[in-house]
């Protein structure tokens, strides 16, 4: 059963923009200034909500997505500003060379916020953002873990009941996937799922591959309660009871969502 979020666009925007506001930023300035003239860099950048407080505060601010249909959405929340040559919203690959070569080194702040978890071989990923950092530029990674309750995006489909089953993402590929059709599932969304469930990270993971890509994790919060449950549930955020943070593995099933700032 899809939640409101998932239908409405303006809605989504508008909870992009208050869960931005009111955790993304604060947790960035723990470690990076962000002031008139700080450039920002959102992948995935979906309606553009996030952004929005970056540019408030003067900040010139560039997303790029694959979904042609969602840059188009976030051309028009962010029209404003695009006018004002504030904010550059593109359909593009980051892989491309052209993009390469037009912002090397050229952001302070890169936003990952619900993307990580999508993205495929993680591992050459997040060290090629390194080539979009300035000197003591940092990123930024907001994620579900995997195995958290609904860590493989379930919440997304149109069914009820596979919609609010916690785990079962985590059950082999084949009887996952047998499930969400035998309850009916659309196919596009059970393609989305199957995508998720190829791609899925833990804090375990996350944290090796900073290691390995030569970054340091520079701040961090867990959280039992996600920020965004306050928009979704009518849950208010609940930061992770800090013994769990200290036990690997158990925490990813009972964190739904991670905070870093990474850097070099």
């Amino acid at each position: 059963m899809a939640l409101k979020q998932h239908l409405d666009d303006k809605v989504r925007f508008d909870q992009q923009v208050d869960n931005s506001r009111s955790y993304v930023m604060p947790f960035i300035e723990r470690t990076h200034a962000i002031n008139a003239g700080t450039t920002v860099f959102e992948v995935g950048t979906a309606e553009g909500g996030v952004l929005l407080p970056f540019l408030e505060r003067g900040c010139h601010c560039v997303g790029v997505d694959l979904a042609p249909e969602r840059i188009d959405l976030a051309k028009g929340f962010l029209a404003d500003a695009i006018a004002a040559g504030k904010a550059e919203i593109l359909l593009k690959n980051i892989y491309d060379t052209d993009f390469l070569e037009r912002y090397r080194h050229a952001f302070d702040i890169i936003i990952l916020k619900d993307v990580i978890e999508h993205v495929p071989d993680q591992e050459a990923f997040i060290p090629y953002l390194k080539n979009f950092l300035r000197p003591g530029g940092q990123i930024f990674f907001g994620f579900p873990p995997w195995y958290m309750p609904f860590g493989g995006h379930q919440q997304v489909c149109r069914k009820k009941w596979p919609s609010v089953l916690p785990y079962y993402h985590i059950l082999p590929r084949p009887l996952y996937k047998g499930i969400l059709k035998m309850f009916g599932e659309h196919e596009v969304i059970i393609k989305e799922l199957m995508e998720i469930k190829d791609t899925q990270i833990t804090i375990e993971r996350f944290e090796r591959i900073v290691k390995a890509s030569g970054l340091r994790v520079l701040a961090k919060e867990h959280y039992l309660i996600n920020p965004i449950y306050k928009y979704k549930f009518g849950l208010q955020p609940r930061r992770q009871f800090a013994p769990i943070t200290w036990i690997p593995y158990v925490r990813d099933f009972l964190t739904t969502c991670v905070y870093y700032t990474v850097g070099s």
